[in-house]
């Protein structure tokens, strides 16, 4: 009887497992996979760089004499032409020098006047054998003596004549002004911190930025010189802080030969055109530089996995997918690869869901709709 009751309840554990197993979700078996085959493009890839603008020429105007601003002849912002005013240092105390030093030169010149008489005597005198050698040496000494005060107060008129002119404070050069830190009154000096002023040459303007050593250490490789590389860099864009592109394109016309340790990358300048001041000197924003890849190999971000940092494909052999590394580098939308090694024309790999498959599995193809 124990038996018998110990079978039944068996039996009743067993119904109630196989009903619980009935209302379990069933797995969906894979229906196929997307298969593409590999074909080549032309296409353009752009890298951005951030980058810094600077006039072509950013001149910092300080006085060369001190005193107080006695004018200012410009506004901020204001377009200047070489030569041009742009600020008056109070200029009496640099005319009453100049006046000075005209004074002691004809104080001097009249001194060399009377020395020289007095050795044209002295010189008769001696020819007659009235006076002696030394005296005839003193006199002449004295001629000398006269000549070097009199250039050395003409070097004086010189100094003051040339103060007085750096009174008037000028343009060196067509351009811009910056920010006016002095008013009329304000005492300034060769040795202050800020500048009067900054004239910018903003015609056109210099874009300032970085690429990766490595990237410089490719193109040297592929063009057998820096120079070379450097010649057959294409144009450049410019995105604009506010996210708009420039309208011209620009010109890399240098690279520094010097790698920054710190930061490993070098530093390349390139020129854009001005039209209208646009762009000013200060501002930032990013270089695009974009190569033109002819007969490459493009495929779907989706078609990819990452292993280690490694990226890897499947293609699909026989009908069976086999795992194979290839070498990519990113592009511009950031949904696609350019394959620079691992596939070759007219593969074909699994181009989504990758993530649940395994090496070796067997591949069905998804019919088209």
């Amino acid at each position: 009887m124990k038996r018998f009751l110990m079978l039944c309840a068996a039996a009743a554990a067993g119904c109630i497992f196989m009903s619980g197993c009935g209302d379990a979700p069933q797995t969906m078996p894979q229906t196929g996979y997307d298969v593409m085959s590999v074909t080549t493009a032309d296409r353009e890839i752009s890298a951005t760089y951030p980058a810094t603008i600077e006039g072509r020429q950013d001149i910092a105007i300080y006085p060369q004499v001190s005193g107080t601003i006695s004018k200012v002849l410009i506004t901020e912002g204001q377009k200047v032409r070489r030569g041009q005013t742009l600020f008056i240092i109070d200029q009496v105390p640099y005319k009453a020098a100049l006046q000075m030093a005209e004074a002691n030169v004809k104080a001097a010149e009249a001194g060399v006047a009377t020395a020289q008489l007095l050795y044209d005597s002295r010189r008769a005198l001696y020819d007659e054998q009235v006076i002696s050698e030394y005296d005839l040496s003193t006199s002449y000494n004295q001629l000398l003596t006269a000549k070097a005060q009199l250039a050395q107060a003409e070097a004086q008129r010189v100094t003051a004549a040339n103060n007085l002119s750096y009174t008037t404070v000028v343009s060196p050069a067509d351009g811009v002004t910056g920010v006016l830190p002095y008013r009329q009154g304000a005492l300034v000096s060769p040795q202050m911190p800020q500048p009067l002023t900054t004239v910018s040459d903003n015609s056109e303007v210099y874009v300032y930025f970085s690429i990766p050593e490595n990237n410089l250490l490719d193109m040297t490789l592929a063009h057998g010189s820096i120079d070379k590389a450097l010649e057959a860099m294409p144009d450049v864009r410019l995105r604009l802080s506010n996210g708009e592109e420039y309208a011209s394109m620009g010109r890399i016309e240098s690279i520094s030969g010097v790698i920054n340790r710190s930061t490993g990358s070098v530093s390349l300048r390139a020129v854009f055109p001005n039209q209208g001041s646009v762009l000013h000197s200060g501002a930032s924003g990013n270089v695009i530089i974009a190569t033109p890849h002819h007969d490459a190999i493009f495929i779907p971000q989706s078609a990819t996995y990452e292993v280690q940092d490694k990226v890897f494909v499947y293609k699909v052999i026989d009908g069976i997918a086999k795992a194979a590394r290839v070498e990519v580098r990113g592009t511009d939308d950031a949904r696609e690869y350019l394959v620079e090694s691992g596939l070759s024309v007219g593969d074909r790999i699994v181009a989504e869901g990758v993530g649940m498959l395994r090496d070796g599995t067997p591949i069905t193809i998804k019919e088209q709709k």
